[in-house]
């Protein structure tokens, strides 16, 4: 998950705009040194003193070939390009870790997430975290906003399977799901105020509730990378035995689209607009039952 958006004014700005310096340099530099070959060589070819000083004799040949590459150039670099493998456009929930690690490459890092309980990317987080106390790297600011459902309220997923499949609520079933999200958001939010004393990192890591069911799974880096799929809102699962089964989404199984501001110009709107929905939920939600209320 790199992924990026903060970096536009960090670290990650600076390797941006070494990568563009790059682009526009490359063909200009490529040129410049084919032209001199050739110029070299078709100069050591006829000048005896420049000949002699460089006691080669195949100069005519060697700078005709400079001359085929210099003419062939852009072809090839048109032909590498065409043959460079596409952007992904669909990765696996397993696959977040690369996106975390990405993403912690910046100075300034932003993850945000909504779905479920947040457990696939809670273990990433965890380990990123947890390796800044060690060594932050080019890291300085790290927030972290997670949303999920409010495991309060009566839900119809997730809820226990009842006759012909109909969604029964289950608050026990609620208050387990409640109780690792509770772990969750301790456990990083533990690791940000450690960090955050160490004064070598700023980190802060928040949870907030949402009302509804989990329908979307989407994650956010940097402002700049977006993930998004959808839980198979009716996955099953057993807890033990012959205990009766639960509507309980599988966010590990779920295909996540992907959408890069490295992308195409819809990318980039669609980008902009997830950012914009998910500021906009952030600031309606409501912190969850085990944080008490909102400070004023």
């Amino acid at each position: 998950m790199s992924a990026r958006g903060s970096r536009t004014t960090g670290a990650g700005g600076v390797g941006q705009a070494l990568r563009r310096y790059q682009d526009r340099l490359e063909p200009v530099v490529t040129r410049v040194l084919l032209i001199g070959i050739f110029v070299t060589g078709l100069t050591a070819q006829f000048v005896k003193p420049v000949g002699d000083a460089m006691e080669g004799k195949a100069y005519l040949g060697g700078a005709l070939l400079s001359l085929v590459g210099y003419v062939l150039y852009d072809t090839v670099k048109d032909l590498s390009s065409s043959l460079r493998l596409p952007t992904r456009g669909q990765v696996k929930s397993r696959e977040l870790g690369a996106f975390v690690s990405d993403a912690f490459r910046a100075r300034a890092v932003d993850i945000r997430f909504l779905g479920y309980t947040g457990e696939t990317l809670y273990n990433e987080l965890y380990h990123r975290l947890e390796g800044l106390i060690e060594d932050p790297g080019p890291t300085r600011h790290v927030t972290i906003r997670v949303l999920i459902p409010d495991f309060a309220q009566a839900m119809t997923v997730p809820s226990r399977v009842g006759e012909r499949g109909v969604p029964v609520d289950d608050p026990d079933f609620r208050k387990r799901l409640e109780g690792k999200c509770q772990e969750y958001d301790e456990t990083l939010s533990g690791l940000a105020e450690r960090l955050t004393a160490e004064g070598r990192v700023n980190a802060r890591c928040e949870y907030r509730v949402y009302p509804g069911i989990p329908r979307d799974k989407i994650c956010i880096f940097n402002r700049e990378l977006v993930l998004h799929g959808l839980y198979d809102v009716i996955a099953r699962t057993v807890l033990r035995g012959a205990a009766p089964e639960y509507y309980d989404p599988k966010g590990y199984r779920t295909d996540l689209n992907v959408w890069s501001l490295e992308g195409s110009e819809d990318s980039k709107a669609l980008i902009a607009t997830w950012n914009r929905h998910l500021d906009n939920l952030w600031t309606l939600a409501a912190p969850p039952p085990w944080r008490g209320p909102a400070p004023a």
